[in-house]
């Protein structure tokens, strides 16, 4: 993959990037209607491709938060059509390298020394690149070394790309862009804590020192020696990338083992520490044949706050929906921000029986003892709900904001983690905080 010599940190700069790309997509847009002309029966296949492939193209070039969005979007199973999914995926795995001198520019920086000065070993290409920053290998007194690195200019460049964003998300999700300014402040500070390697460090440390005793999951040794604002030490760790390890054909036993182990691990930080890694793409997961699983990055972290969590659990409670629970229903919908008092009935109405039907089907996995993730069936009646509502004109057309700002990481952890365990095609005990049984 060809090397890129230097990352665009300027707002001037990376605002008219946002405008070239725009400006390629209404080329797309133009060639897809005229060749439309001609034939008819043309569907709309190529022009997603050539889009996906400009907008990539160019998030890949500024790197940073325009870079995290594609990966958080490739995430998405039911937000795009397939051609910007398997596009933007390649933003957890493989995004266009730094080249080396701006990698000796950042250790001169951030530690004082060059990477050759430091470790027996270094490899100048690296051998992963994403959102936020590559990584190398290096050796170091026989042992084996991962080096993240951090791209330049990447956290001056957050807020003001979330600005731009800001109206392109108010106008596709339709709502009031006052009303999304809490949404954006809690995505702009989560994204400026993954930039601060020094916490994700300490963070690394402390979790999965918490999480040691978990059987079957392991973490890398780190080291704050050779860490810095910019770059994080770590052991390296052997495993498998999931889609490497699904062409082995693991059996189902295996299968489920590794698939409750990732359960088990976000079951213990959710309600034992309150708080989690919130990252669950699946460049952040090794998979070994004997079952056990590798955890990396967390550089996104969300903790929880006591009342929101109470809250947020308490709708997979199996007895909110049942007849009889009206009055403490709505108590929790308006503290989780699904209704609100200047709701007219009808839309109270409305927002009621589409969060109750939301709930139980996303609940559902806490109503069993034993749930199949490889469940068809229950993956498309989730796509199905997603696209009706998408659909729905008076859905659409109400412009408030539903939802609490604190609930953003947590779904974006339960979708990951329900996607990784259907492509896992894993059966898993489902285990539940006493308070909830």
């Amino acid at each position: 993959m060809k090397e890129q010599e230097q990352i665009p940190t300027s707002k001037v700069q990376r605002a008219m990037r946002f405008a070239r790309t725009g400006a390629k997509v209404g080329g797309n847009y133009v060639k897809h209607y005229s060749k439309k002309l001609l034939d008819p029966s043309l569907d709309r296949e190529n022009l997603h491709q050539e889009n996906a492939r400009d907008i990539y193209h160019s998030l890949s070039e500024l790197k940073g938060s325009a870079l995290k969005a594609a990966q958080m979007i490739s995430m998405q199973h039911d937000l795009l059509p397939a051609a910007y999914r398997n596009q933007f995926s390649q933003a957890q795995y493989s995004a266009p390298p730094l080249s080396y001198p701006l990698v000796v520019k950042t250790f001169r920086e951030c530690l004082g020394r060059e990477p050759g000065a430091l470790f027996d070993a270094f490899t100048k290409s690296a051998v992963n690149a994403a959102s936020i920053g590559q990584v190398h290998r290096a050796e170091w007194q026989g042992q084996v070394l991962a080096i993240k690195i951090q791209y330049p200019g990447v956290a001056n460049s957050i807020v003001s790309d979330l600005r731009m964003l800001r109206p392109l998300a108010a106008r596709i999700l339709n709502v009031n862009g006052r009303e999304l300014d809490s949404f954006m402040e809690e995505i702009a500070q989560k994204m400026l804590e993954e930039t601060d390697y020094e916490l994700e460090l300490r963070r690394s440390q402390e979790i999965s020192s918490a999480c040691a005793h978990l059987e079957g999951v392991f973490f890398p040794r780190y080291y704050p020696e050779f860490s810095g604002k910019r770059i994080i030490t770590m052991e390296w760790l052997e495993g498998l990338h999931l889609a490497d390890f699904l062409k082995t054909n693991p059996s189902q036993d295996t299968r489920d083992l590794v698939g409750q182990r990732l359960w088990d691990f976000y079951h213990y930080q959710i309600h034992e520490l309150f708080k989690l890694h919130a990252d669950p793409h699946p460049g952040n997961f090794l998979f070994r044949p004997d079952g056990t699983l590798g955890i990396l990055d967390f550089g996104c972290v969300k903790e929880i706050p006591e009342s929101f969590y109470r809250n947020y659990f308490g709708m997979v409670r199996r007895d909110l929906l049942a007849e009889g629970n009206e009055a403490e229903r709505d108590i929790l919908f308006r503290n989780m921000g699904f209704i609100y008092d200047r709701d007219s009935p009808s839309e109270r109405r409305m927002f009621t029986e589409l969060f109750c039907e939301m709930i139980e089907l996303l609940a559902r996995p806490f109503h069993s003892d034993v749930f199949d993730f490889k469940d068809e069936t229950y993956f498309k009646q989730i796509y199905a709900m997603s696209e009706r509502v998408q659909a729905d004109r008076n859905v659409r057309s109400n412009k408030t904001v539903r939802g609490k700002k604190d609930a953003i990481y947590i779904d974006r952890t339960y979708f990951g983690i329900y996607h990784i365990l259907h492509d896992l095609g894993a059966r898993i005990q489902i285990t539940r905080p006493d308070w909830l049984k």
